[in-house]
């Protein structure tokens, strides 16, 4: 290599690196800065409760032993608590259901003790809260956009670092029956810590809760506890059986259940109250306030180093195999071949339909030559395939977008459904692109209902999303679960779909089939087609595209470790390092086209000329083995309970895999296609 081309060469991978090490760690927690000074008002707001065991949730003011909404405002808000606030898609689609409260918090003062209700609860109240206390249910609140956390400290205790939420209650064995005992957590003590502005007034940098569960004995005239700083027996969810009740209905029977929960007009009282106390923080920056929820996640910033790692491996071993394909073997047949390329320049591909004659003249070349008159002979059902790689072209396009976003900071935990949102919005302004593709690729297969390609391409994927989202959302909402979309959501998301979606679709499809020529291809397709000779096992049946689909998944499993234990387990936590996961996609698209190109060339040279479904089937057959990934996580990392949770788990998983399955087929088709296309024009007919 010359000289001067290195500093440049230099330059640009310090470059990329830097950017690369930039984005592993950053985010922009928020775009604009709220200061508050003292006696300020500082709007508490409740949102939801959730679980690691269930994909549940529940809204916070849909629990029947909380204390409803009164109505009245607080701190000269216009609003009264109970007032829903504006969400955005992605909130709504994430189960969020945020709204005003009646916890005071004024900035800068203190309160050791307010009460906020005083709740009766019913026998099947009590039992529903034992439930959700059973799967370790956690709440979540937010103030000043950020969610109320749970503090730990590291193993070392050198660290301390933020899990979103705090538990709903606790269990233990009694000593005395050996029976489990729940306990209801009904005091919060509510730890606001602060920094001062530069400019003046006061900066929220950490919102810690503390709940205790407090007997209902003992208490002042205003609700709170009399020591409420000393250990106190917490406040357990049972109510006494009213044994003159059970008697009279298990009448005649031997056994008397005690633990029968109908309603039979007992009740249990649960006192709501709560603590502020203000803490200033100077060590922690505004901008940085973030850090703690993600404190826990950089210890596995070893095992992101190890993923890529051994995914530049896997994909150098597969480069130097394409390398060698290509320098010394495709080439190679081209350059030393004369005899054939004596006889390809005699061709005469239109008046010849058999030209059996002339591949006797290629008896001892490459088998890839022999298909020069069939290599581009449309495939079997075309009309599908063209919409399925416009499809694919659409997630790549959103896919792109979400990530270069998110590694710009645009995306990030403050932007609450920032990533659905975003991801929706250009999922339905690629629909252009889709219809674009399919419909140029259509008219490429010689196709003429370019309409009903564009109705396809439009209505297969979205349709079969929407189809899926609807029936698992029956199942939500017989649960009463927030995570159920609303109507109105649903009917705005068919809205997105057939009135913004479809007519996009339906531009990018004329433009690409009407206005624009179909790609041309270097060799004429001969009139019969070649008679295929028996192939390899590996080639004739679905082994061949799941054994290779085995080596992009062994790029992207350890990544998907993360996003897994993201997604289904610590729901609370936020996943940031879109750095990592950047640089492991661009690893995991390069070793997807690697892997397709040298498949297609094994298939062509075995005289195979059905390389277009092949190829399509290969990139995006990695998709069976995270499907089976999602079932191995399930049964050995999860703790999921519930036929409900079961199956929006393996649903989600599904449609999951259909998209990555669309996204990296159509990578390596058209990775394929121009494989093919180089390849043939170079004993391309003069």
């Amino acid at each position: 290599m010359p000289s001067s081309k290195r500093p440049r060469l230099g330059y640009w991978a310090l470059w990329i690196f830097s950017f690369l090490s930039y984005s592993w760690a950053f985010y922009i927690p928020g775009y604009s800065v709220t200061r508050y000074n003292d006696g300020e008002p500082i709007p508490l707001l409740v949102n939801k409760i959730f679980s690691d065991h269930t994909q549940l949730q529940y809204a916070y003011f849909d629990l029947p032993f909380v204390c409803p909404p009164s109505g009245k405002s607080h701190g000269g808000s216009p609003f009264g608590s109970g007032q829903s606030i504006s969400l955005n898609l992605g909130e709504v689609l994430r189960g969020d259901r945020i709204m005003t409260s009646d916890f005071e918090v004024t900035m800068g003062k203190d309160v050791e003790c307010a009460a906020v209700c005083t709740r009766e609860v019913s026998r099947s109240d009590v039992k529903w809260a034992r439930q959700l206390i059973r799967e370790n249910y956690v709440i979540e609140w937010i103030l000043d956009n950020l969610p109320g956390a749970t503090s730990f400290v590291t193993v070392d205790k050198s660290r301390k670092y933020y899990a979103s939420g705090f538990k709903l209650g606790s269990q233990d064995i009694s000593p005395s029956t050996g029976r489990p005992r729940f306990f209801i957590n009904n005091h919060f003590t509510i730890v606001i810590r602060w920094r001062s502005a530069p400019e003046g007034g006061k900066l929220i940098v950490g919102f810690e809760v503390y709940p205790k569960s407090i007997s209902a004995e003992n208490r002042k005239e205003d609700g709170c506890p009399a020591a409420i700083h000393k250990p106190q027996e917490g406040l357990g969810l049972f109510i006494p059986p009213n044994m003159a009740h059970l008697k009279e209905k298990y009448a005649g029977l031997s056994y008397i259940p005690e633990d029968d929960d109908e309603d039979d007009g007992a009740t249990l009282k649960i006192p709501y109250t709560y603590s502020v106390y203000f803490r200033e923080e100077p060590h922690i920056e505004w901008a940085n306030r973030w850090d703690l929820y993600f404190t826990n996640q950089e210890e596995g910033s070893m095992t992101h180093w190890l993923a890529i790692i051994n995914s530049l491996i896997i994909s150098t071993v597969l480069g130097v195999t394409v390398f060698v394909i290509w320098s010394r073997t495709v080439q190679g047949d081209i350059k030393g071949e004369k005899k054939g390329e004596g006889l390809l320049d005699n061709l005469d591909v239109e008046n010849d339909a058999d030209m059996s004659s002339d591949d006797e003249g290629f008896e001892d070349t490459s088998g890839w030559k022999l298909l020069h008159g069939d290599v581009f002979r449309t495939p079997a059902y075309s009309g599908l395939l063209a919409p399925l790689v416009g499809s694919g072209m659409q997630l790549l396009f959103m896919t792109t977008g979400l990530l270069v976003l998110s590694c710009l900071g645009v995306l990030n935990p403050s932007f609450r459904g920032g990533f659905v949102s975003v991801g929706m919005g250009l999922f339905v302004f690629a629909g252009i692109f889709s219809g674009y593709f399919s419909g140029r690729l259509y008219k490429t297969f010689g196709g003429s209902s370019w309409r009903k390609n564009t109705l396809i391409t439009a209505l297969l994927f979205p349709g079969l999303a929407f189809c899926l989202v609807l029936i698992l959302n029956l199942f939500v909402w017989a649960q009463a679960s927030s995570t159920a979309i609303p109507f109105g959501t649903l009917v705005g998301i068919l809205a997105l779909w057939l009135l913004i979606q479809v007519p996009l679709v339906y531009l990018g499809s004329w433009s690409g089939f009407v206005r624009a020529k179909p790609w041309e291809h270097p060799l004429k397709t001969n009139a019969i087609a070649r008679q295929v000779p028996p192939q390899p096992w590996y080639l004739q049946s679905p082994a061949g595209p799941l054994l290779t689909g085995s080596i992009p998944f062994a790029v992207l499993f350890i990544e998907l470790l993360f996003v897994f234990k993201n997604l289904w387990q610590d729901k609370s936590g936020y996943y940031y390092v879109f750095g990592f996961l950047s640089a492991v996609s661009t690893v995991l698209v390069i070793t997807v086209v690697e892997v397709t190109v040298i498949a297609t060339y094994s298939r062509l040279c075995s005289e195979n000329y059905h390389w277009w479904w092949t190829s399509f089937l290969t990139g995006g057959s990695s998709a069976f083995w995270i499907f089976a990934y999602c079932i191995w996580y399930y049964i050995f990392k999860l703790h999921v309970t519930g036929f409900v949770s079961t199956l929006l788990f393996f649903s989600y998983s599904f449609l999951a895999c259909t998209v990555y399955f669309l996204l990296t087929g159509t990578i390596g088709f058209l990775a394929a296609y121009a494989f093919v296309r180089r390849v043939y024009s170079a004993i391309k007919v003069d």
